[in-house]
């Protein structure tokens, strides 16, 4: 069932993506060559604590992090580890927090050191169909209008979407109705209302669509070794359009 957020609860939500886009700042300034997925979580869950924020993920279906982080072809759900980055790595750093009871869900994925045009091309196009999505967030609308304008995007650009994974619904728990795939057709699913709040999150990939899940059981990559781009943002539905939440 989809919930409808109370202005009240939309506050608490706010607070909360605030702080976790805070710390993804943070955390960003932080990626250099040298440095360990590692000592990224540790640091994330260190800045989330001393904002009095719970870390959302750490625990969740046995998650065993605060942060995760996906390198190179490394879609999403990665683990944190001693590997150290190098430069023209890129590292997606996913990270959700709960405040009294609210929680927020955010992502960038950030290049290490110079990377090459065509990989810039490919974080920039993705972070451009989130944000085509969230324009799509606008009561009235349907579901799909969202999804559509991601796919849409990235399809344009040579690029394919990741259908095996979703974004989804937000607020008393971690994750809620509704699911939001990355692709199809427009005006099909639930109509969009003042009060959802949604986890839109792209991924897109620079070869196939293909998704390969590691022995971890959490790491998801892409089937033919392509590098894969991922963003996301919380985004609470108004009468007077979509806010960002978790806008630093």
């Amino acid at each position: 069932m989809i919930k409808l957020h109370t202005e009240a609860e939309i506050k608490k939500i706010r607070a909360c993506g605030f702080l976790v886009a805070e710390v993804l700042r943070e955390l960003k300034g932080l990626v250099s060559p040298g440095i360990t997925s590692a000592e990224l979580d540790r640091r994330a869950e260190g800045l989330l604590l001393a904002r009095g924020v719970r870390p959302a993920f750490k625990g969740y279906r046995g998650y065993p992090n605060t942060l995760c982080t996906s390198v190179n072809d490394g879609i999403v759900h990665g683990i944190p580890g001693p590997r150290r980055l190098q430069a023209g790595d890129i590292i997606s750093l996913d990270l959700g927090g709960e405040l009294d009871g609210y929680y927020s869900d955010a992502a960038l994925t950030v290049p290490v050191g110079e990377i090459p045009a065509d990989v810039q091309n490919l974080l920039r196009v993705t972070e451009e169909s989130l944000y085509l999505g969230i324009e799509q967030a606008r009561c009235g609308g349907r579901l799909s209008d969202i999804s559509h304008a991601v796919q849409t995007h990235v399809e344009r650009h040579g690029y394919s979407v990741v259908k095996a994974f979703v974004g989804h619904g937000i607020g008393r728990q971690l994750q809620e109705d509704p699911q939001i795939p990355n692709y199809g057709l427009p005006g099909r699913g639930v109509r969009l209302k003042a009060g959802m709040v949604l986890a839109i999150e792209p991924m897109g990939n620079m070869g196939g669509d293909g998704v390969n899940l590691l022995a971890d059981g959490w790491t998801a990559v892409t089937m033919d070794g392509s590098l894969s781009a991922h963003f996301e943002h919380t985004v609470a539905l108004t009468v007077d359009g979509p806010e960002i939440i978790t806008k630093c």
